[in-house]
Order: C-alpha cells, then sequence, then structure tokens
C-alpha cells in the first residue's frame, strides 16, 4: 500500500498495522506510532520529528535519511532495519535489539548504547563521538571509518569487531584488523 508523502501529523496510530505500508516522505510530525507495527515499511525521507515510537516494530523498515534526534525507541524491534545517514543523536534506544542494522553514515554521537545488541551491524562512516557502548555486543559489527572518539568502549569489546580506519577512543586512527574473521 502507499501513503507516500502523506499528512499524518499529530495522529493517533497507537497499535495499527502499517507493516509493507510506503510512507516515504510522509509527514508523521508528533504522530503517536507506540506499538504500531512498521516493520518492512518505508519511511525515508520522512518527517518524524516529536513522534512517538514507543514499542514499535519497525523490523526491517527503512528509514534512510530520516530525522530521529531525541526520539523516544525505547522497546521497540529495530532489528535488520536500514538506518543509513540517519541522525539518531539523543535518541533513546534503551532496550532496543539492533542486530543485523545497517547504520551506515548515521550520526550517533553522544548516544547511549549501553548494553545494546548490535550483532553484524553495519557502522561503516558512522559517528560515534561521545558514545556510551558500555556492555553492548559489538560482535561482527562493521566499523570502517566510523568515528569512536570519546565513546565509552569496554577493553575487548571490540575484539570480534572488524576495524578498518576507524577513529579510536583516543582519537587515533586504527589500521585495519581481520584478524579471528573468516
Amino acid at each position: 500500500e502507499t501513503v507516500s508523502g502523506c499528512d499524518l501529523s499529530w495522529q493517533n496510530l497507537v497499535g495499527v498495522d502499517l507493516r509493507e505500508v510506503n510512507l516515504r516522505g510522509a509527514n508523521l510530525l508528533g504522530a503517536n506510532l507506540g506499538g504500531s507495527n512498521l516493520s518492512e515499511a518505508n519511511l525515508s525521507e520522512a518527517n518524524l520529528t516529536g513522534a512517538n515510537l514507543r514499542g514499535a516494530n519497525l523490523t526491517g523498515a527503512n528509514l534512510i535519511e530520516v530525522d530521529l534526534r531525541g526520539i523516544d525507541l525505547s522497546g521497540s524491534g529495530l532489528s535488520e532495519a536500514n538506518l543509513s545517514e540517519a541522525n539518531l543523536s539523543e535518541a533513546n534506544l534503551t532496550g532496543v535489539d539492533l542486530t543485523g542494522i545497517n547504520l551506515t553514515g548515521a550520526n550517533l554521537a553522544g548516544i547511549n548504547l549501553t548494553g545494546v545488541n548490535l550483532l553484524g551491524a553495519n557502522l561503516t562512516g558512522a559517528n560515534l563521538r561521545g558514545a556510551d557502548l558500555t556492555g553492548a555486543n559489538l560482535n561482527q559489527t562493521v566499523l570502517i571509518n566510523a568515528d569512536l572518539t570519546d565513546a565509552k568502549v569496554e577493553q575487548g569489546q571490540l575484539g570480534q569487531a572488524l576495524l578498518c580506519n576507524t577513529k579510536t577512543i583516543d582519537g587515533s586512527v586504527s589500521g585495519c584488523d581481520l584478524s579471528g574473521r573468516n
């Protein structure tokens, strides 16, 4: 179903089934999408300013270039979603599963990712300056050309991540470490 470019600002869409719906460029300003099913939906370039996405199912959703600054995504499902070039600075991702997510070029500056599952996530070119990754699962995570300057990362946490030309916590640039990779 296609409703791209439509105006759904300030609408109450709690629990609505919007899976696979094309909402590209839609105006969802202040919309309440809490608990909604947006799996496989196309939300690229949508205006989600002030929207409530708590507990929403966004598994496999297309959120390319979406501005999610300060949005509460706690309890949402985002595994396998595409958030390349998205702005997630100051967003709340408490209890969110980010397994296999595409965050290529995304802005995650200062974000709290404590204990989040990023298994197999693609963070190529992502801005993680000052992010808190304490206890996050970074196994098989791709961090090529990512910026981890001033990020909080525990020792050994990056052991199974793919680092190449990555700005590390102290601002130095890593080489390419492919050891332990198949």
